[in-house]
């Protein structure tokens, strides 16, 4: 099957079923698993041209609803956390647009910036898992909640499924909320401050802001990674709807090149994602947190070490 904007010819099967693979795992930890997917259109597809960044965000615009709605469905979207998250990255990926297309066509120092950035936060998850598992009285708190998050139980309507998260207080400077017998309290304007920043890059370098969201919540705030899946993969969608908005407006400025996503090749992506997000949330509770925890660390630690390499 030949595809005129990217100009390669793949068979319509492959997209799907590697996008399928990739979303079911990540999406556990509130990632898209977009960021994976750029590198293999480059290196395997042959898609070179910055069209490929903004077919990645239809990736996500296709395929990240159906996670969102089965996190939804369990009662699990911590919709405050959500807001905080959308208000936050939505301005800094505009900003980031438009930083990568007039200023810095070669982001190289963005790139090393953030390979520090995500080689800091990969370290501490593996250094807080390390340390957990050592059986220090912290690591047995966890634990016993992780079993209590991986039970079934039975909900007032019948279904099996987790209990439902309970927002107990929303203000403008904190959000508190409880998942089991355990409570959580965040910074709002900490998060926001947070969330800017990852748009900015995402905006920059055309990925979800997911895969910086999900562990900084995880593993820094101490928030439950089943609590904060939903939250990051709703901040990813919006901010690649913005994305491939921008880039679908600017193409008439740039006759001579492709920026404008290949939307049948992010189609076929996404359908495969669409699958492969819903059956990973809905599989996300039969998990252990620490084996998610542990799959978010290999994704950070590898994508600091491509964007390091590429910086240097």
């Amino acid at each position: 099957m030949y595809f005129p904007v990217a100009d390669i010819s793949v068979q319509f099967w492959i997209p799907p079923l590697v996008a399928f693979v990739v979303s079911f795992f990540t999406s556990m930890g509130g990632v898209s698993g977009a960021f994976l997917l750029l590198p293999f259109q480059m290196t395997f597809l042959g898609f070179t041209s910055p069209s490929v960044s903004a077919t990645n965000q239809v990736y996500n615009i296709v395929a990240i609803p159906s996670g969102v709605w089965r996190y939804m469905r369990e009662g699990r979207m911590v919709w405050p956390l959500t807001w905080i998250v959308i208000l936050g990255t939505l301005p800094g990926v505009f900003l980031g647009a438009i930083i990568r297309v007039a200023w810095l066509p070669d982001p190289g120092h963005f790139k090393l910036f953030a390979a520090l950035v995500l080689a800091y936060i990969g370290l501490r998850m593996a250094r807080d898992l390390v340390t957990r598992s050592g059986g220090s009285a912290k690591g047995a708190a966890e634990s016993h909640f992780q079993e209590m998050a991986a039970r079934f139980h039975t909900r007032q309507d019948g279904q099996q499924g987790m209990r439902p998260v309970e927002v107990l207080s929303f203000t403008r400077t904190r959000l508190e909320y409880r998942f089991y017998e355990e409570t959580f309290e965040v910074s709002t304007l900490g998060v926001s401050a947070l969330c800017f920043v990852v748009g900015i890059v995402g905006g920059v370098y055309g990925i979800g802001g997911g895969s910086i969201v999900a562990p900084f919540l995880v593993s820094i705030l101490g928030l439950p990674v089943y609590t904060v899946a939903g939250a990051a993969l709703m901040g990813t969608f919006v901010t690649s709807v913005a994305g491939v908005v921008f880039y679908q407006l600017i193409q008439p400025w740039y006759p001579g090149m492709h920026v404008a996503p290949d939307w049948a090749l992010g189609l076929l992506f996404g359908l495969g994602g669409m699958a492969g997000m819903y059956l990973g949330a809905r599989c996300q509770k039969f998990v252990p947190a620490r084996v998610i925890k542990g799959m978010l660390c290999v994704i950070l630690l590898f994508t600091a070490a491509k964007y390091a390499l590429d910086a240097l």
